[in-house]
């Protein structure tokens, strides 16, 4: 008896294993779900690339992508083992994407500001200010003083209000430029990276009017394409007259946003009409399904093509060349790529007799952007475009049925309108919903009546102003456009009616500090773990969208925050809000700090005196503020320093402090051209300092720590916004 159970001992498997097959079973039941992951796997190997503090050598991640396949070739443990080990060859593949479209982009970056400078280049892009300047993007620059191997591969210059240039020409002008700013914030957007990305290295301001040295290029096929979409812009403004409607025409017709003014962006946002501007599925799906249906219905009328020939295969054609025309025309942004993707398959699903709308429909789009461009995945446009498409899908795969039924209960006009309105309003909700945490980490702004205007503005855009866009397309060879363009600016007009109306009521927005990382991640996997698996397991993703949602109330606000250029302080009142050293200064910065802050309305400190709350006391040679037990000195006069070493826990000076001070934390000038901005948070007493050079840490797109960090607020401004 003892000689059995010792046998049957040994012969039990141990914890791993037995946790191994537990896991397998789970996901053995899954299977078919398993290639849902793949693109969520290389998506954090990207995370993980972009969010490395150094650049990691060239051929770690084929290494780590090797090591993957072997193990997933060679693992013993069953199906749970082999899932997981597939999951980190995706991770892998992600990783090395974006080493790869690292080194393909990698160009120089101007590290100072330089000018003024003859700056010579071929215009690869023109953008229409809401001020009614111009914007222009220089390709194959020549800078004066400036060595060809540090010269940019494209420079953005903002010209003076009297230039006009086409797409195409060589042109000359004197300028001041500067490189790409960093964030102004510690956890803040990275405007630095994003142009990197774009092969962006300069940007700045002109100074004098631009001289053409040559005619446009017409040979190259982006140059082509960019004149045309600036014809469009142009024949849009000559016939509408309100600017706000012209330009929320040109961006709808061109992708072109700059000409939208801030009124109206914001109008928009806080209705939770932004989406609308974004040339995504919504946009792609009208113009595919406008010309599907126009092309099917003429076939149709014609007898002997409709029974001889497949009409409907040779209407999927037209629209999905018509859906890549218009894809290109509005410059192909992410959302608009990814919409193409997966009207494409819809498309091809036709020509091939199958069922197109599915979850792997997403995935496969997901797979082709990462592919094509793996660092849009930390970008508001990506996410919020694919988290929308991803719970709407696993929405109405429950659904389904169900819906199908309430469809044929009542075929009624009454009732196909009641369950049209039921539609809007499901799938404004569950892409509200799906969309809310990305919007609160990026933009920290959360519109409050979205379904509401969605209900009267989805119907719009759909039945009026996109179709009177599509027949203005067709028009404009003609130069008969006039009439359509009117008909668009009509509905449009009414859209801004129903956005500034929506966002006139009472909470209409809501702002809330700036979520971390780690809570938006939580949220981002709990979201997918819901919408992709099947059965009870998906509940699970509940649990972890809540500790997501609840890093809002444990985030550390920081407590002091100073600029890059030491111009701009700011300190936490008694109520929460940040009241700032200056509303004039650093404009840019003041608003990202204040957004971030999760707060409406901005406040001077006082000059001389003493703060509302008690806390802070300044004189003309700086300022002294009590936080947590913690005395700071905010120097802005070099006669303080003596005296506030002396009595301060934290010394912060704009100016350099030379010599000792027996500070516990000792941040000035110096520091603040190394690090760039800094923000300070008292912990339980203990003051906490994060700086921006830790959190971009050393990658090919941050600025060399020897190059001069000092920027005119112009410059900084012009890259920005």
């Amino acid at each position: 008896m003892v000689s059995s159970t010792a046998a049957y001992e040994a012969k039990r498997p141990g914890p791993l294993r037995r946790l191994m097959d537990l896991l397998g079973a789970v996901l053995s039941a899954q299977r078919e779900r398993w290639a849902l992951w793949l693109p969520v796997a290389g998506g954090i190997g990207i995370t993980a690339y972009l969010a490395a503090p150094v650049e990691p050598l060239p051929a770690s991640g084929v290494a780590v992508l090797v090591a993957a396949v072997v193990w997933w070739r060679v693992t013993r443990y069953g199906s749970a083992a082999r899932a997981i080990a597939l999951a980190f060859v995706a991770a892998a593949l992600g990783f090395t994407a974006g080493q790869v479209r690292t080194a393909l982009v990698a160009a120089p970056m101007l590290d100072r500001e330089i000018g003024p400078i003859t700056v010579e280049g071929t215009v690869a892009g023109v953008d229409v200010l809401s001020d009614g300047r111009v914007r222009v993007l220089l390709e194959r620059p020549r800078l004066e003083r400036v060595a060809a191997a540090e010269t940019p591969q494209r420079v953005r210059v903002r010209l003076t209000g009297r230039s006009r240039v086409q797409v195409g020409e060589r042109v000359a002008v004197l300028a001041v430029l500067n490189g790409p700013s960093e964030p102004v914030a510690p956890g803040g957007f990275d405007f630095r990276r994003w142009a990197f990305f774009q092969r962006i290295g300069a940007i700045g301001y002109a100074l004098g009017d631009v001289e053409t040295l040559n005619e446009a290029e017409t040979a190259r096929f982006a140059l082509w394409l960019e004149r045309t979409r600036q014809s469009v812009a142009s024949r849009i403004r000559a016939s509408i007259e309100d600017p706000a409607v012209a330009a929320v025409t040109v961006a709808l017709l061109t992708g072109e946003r700059g000409g939208i003014s801030a009124a109206t962006n914001e109008a928009l946002r806080d209705a939770g009409l932004a989406h609308l501007l974004a040339i995504s599925g919504l946009h792609l799906g009208l113009v595919a399904g406008i010309t599907f249906f126009a092309v099917r219905l003429l076939l149709a009328a014609c007898e002997p093509v409709a029974l001889r020939w497949p009409i409907k295969k040779w209407a999927a054609v037209c629209a999905l060349v018509v859906s890549l025309a218009f894809m290109l025309l509005v410059g192909a942004p992410v959302p608009t790529q990814r919409a193409f993707v997966m009207t494409g398959l819809v498309l091809f699903a036709v020509l091939v007799d199958r069922t197109p709308i599915s979850m792997r429909l997403v995935a496969l789009a997901a797979v082709v952007v990462l592919a094509l461009a793996p660092d849009s995945v930390t970008g508001a446009s990506f996410q919020m475009s694919f988290a929308a498409v991803i719970a709407l899908v696993a929405c109405y795969e429950v659904m389904r049925d169900r819906l199908m039924r309430w469809r044929s209960v009542d075929r009624s006009l009454l009732g196909r309108l009641l369950f049209y309105g039921f539609g809007v309003a499901l799938t404004t909700a569950v892409a509200s919903t799906a969309t809310a945490p990305f919007a609160l980490f990026h933009f920290q702004r959360l519109a409050s009546y979205g379904i509401a205007s969605n209900l009267l503005a989805v119907p719009l855009t759909a039945f009026w102003i996109m179709p009177a866009g599509l027949l203005s397309y067709l028009l404009m060879p003609l130069g008969l456009e006039g009439p359509a363009l009117a008909l668009m600016g009509w509905g449009i007009s009414l859209l801004l009616a129903i956005a500034e109306a929506v966002a006139a009521w009472p909470g209409a927005a809501l702002s809330v500090p700036a979520m971390p990382g780690w809570g938006l991640a939580t949220i981002a996997l709990g979201g997918l773990w819901l919408c992709l698996w099947r059965g009870r397991l998906r509940l699970w993703g509940l649990a972890a969208i809540v500790v997501g949602l609840a890093s809002l109330a444990l985030v550390a606000r920081p407590d002091v925050l100073v600029s890059g250029d030491g111009r701009l302080m700011a300190v936490r009142a008694a109520d929460g809000d940040l009241i700032f050293s200056s509303l004039r200064a650093n404009r840019f910065d003041r608003e990202i700090w204040q957004r971030r802050n999760g707060q409406v309305e901005a406040q001077a400190w006082p000059s001389l005196g003493v703060a509302a709350d008690g806390a802070l006391r300044c004189d003309p040679l700086g300022c002294l503020y009590r936080r947590g037990g913690r005395l700071f000195a905010l120097v802005a006069d070099a006669r303080a320093l003596a005296e506030d070493c002396a009595v301060a826990d934290v010394v912060v000076a704009r100016v350099p402090v030379r010599g000792g001070c027996p500070a516990a934390v000792v941040i000035d000038r110096f520091d603040l051209w190394r690090q760039g901005a800094h923000a300070i948070v008292i912990d339980d007493g203990a003051v906490r300092v994060r700086t921006v050079a830790e959190e971009v840490g050393d990658r090919p797109w941050t600025r060399s720590r020897r190059g001069a960090r000092d920027r005119s607020a112009r410059t900084r401004r012009e890259g920005d916004e």
